[in-house]
């Protein structure tokens, strides 16, 4: 049995061939121990560790569970986060969102912000890691609030990324008000989950999928009540399911200004942040 033999079981399976590579990677440095270093060092990998990595894959091949759940963590914007069934697993592009607004926390010199929908805490724990602020996220999950405690606890964010169960705003505090509120919140119709990827499944219903028919929802509720919660200049900032930025664009038009709309590496409209008006 080699690498290249383990790499051969899930692209026989139909996983593309460069997935293949990075995911048998993941495996061997998650439960081997195994890194470049040990191969540009020229060290071998030996047949116990190995037979581990087989029936990982093997696992992955027969349950399309992803890799990421077999390892327990994901990589996100140089970091890895633990990530189970209760969270959504962090997606290159949220990238795109994070980086956005950590680029207006810094511009603005902000310091507190709102992370909606937190999930694994991924957002709010970059946030916290890159600004000044310090960001309270909410979910209304408290398995996924446990999960993102334990990222931020990872991380050493103790007071500067914090977590509260929340649905939507719901819990909020009275006078509590924040310069940015960021959300990525759930945007697929359930009309397409019959259609979703095996893979994507696994992640929890709760965090992708809207009870509206243009997984619009969460959207129109967000945007309604952040005004409200706001700072005199604060800034809203999502990120968008494919073919959904007009609709938030007109949702937000009442209230923000400056509204800017920006697109991920495949050239899909996924960020959009507006200014509250004066």
């Amino acid at each position: 049995m080699t690498i290249q033999n383990i790499v051969k079981i899930l692209t026989d399976s139909g996983i593309e061939s460069n997935e293949a590579n990075i995911e048998v990677k993941m495996l061997i440095e998650h439960f081997a121990g195994y890194g470049v270093k040990d191969i540009i060092m020229g060290k071998k990998l030996d047949s116990a560790k190995l037979a581990i990595v087989k029936e990982k894959a093997e696992l992955r091949v027969k349950t399309r569970q992803p890799i990421q759940h077999i390892i327990g963590f994901a990589d996100f914007m140089g970091e890895k986060f633990i990530v189970n069934p209760s969270v959504l697993i962090p997606r290159d592009e949220t990238e795109l969102l994070v980086r956005k607004a950590v680029e207006i926390i810094n511009e603005n010199n902000f310091k507190m912000a709102l992370d909606v929908g937190t999930g694994s805490g991924c957002i709010a724990c970059m946030v916290a890691k890159h600004t000044d602020c310090q960001i309270i996220g909410l979910d209304v999950s408290t398995d996924a609030l446990n999960t993102a405690l334990d990222n931020a606890s990872r991380l050493n964010l103790f007071n500067k990324a914090i977590f509260r169960k929340s649905d939507i705003f719901s819990n909020v505090k009275p006078r509590e008000s924040f310069d940015i509120i960021i959300s990525n919140p759930p945007y697929i119709p359930p009309r397409e989950k019959e259609n979703i990827q095996k893979e994507v499944s696994f992640d929890p219903e709760i965090a992708l999928y809207t009870k509206d028919e243009d997984g619009l929802e969460f959207y129109e509720k967000i945007v309604a009540e952040a005004p409200k919660i706001l700072n005199p200049k604060g800034y809203l900032i999502f990120e968008l399911g494919i073919g959904q930025a007009d609709a938030v664009k007109n949702f937000m038009s009442k209230s923000f200004t400056q509204i800017e709309i920006f697109k991920d590496l495949a050239g899909i409209e996924r960020v959009i942040c507006g200014k509250l008006k004066s």
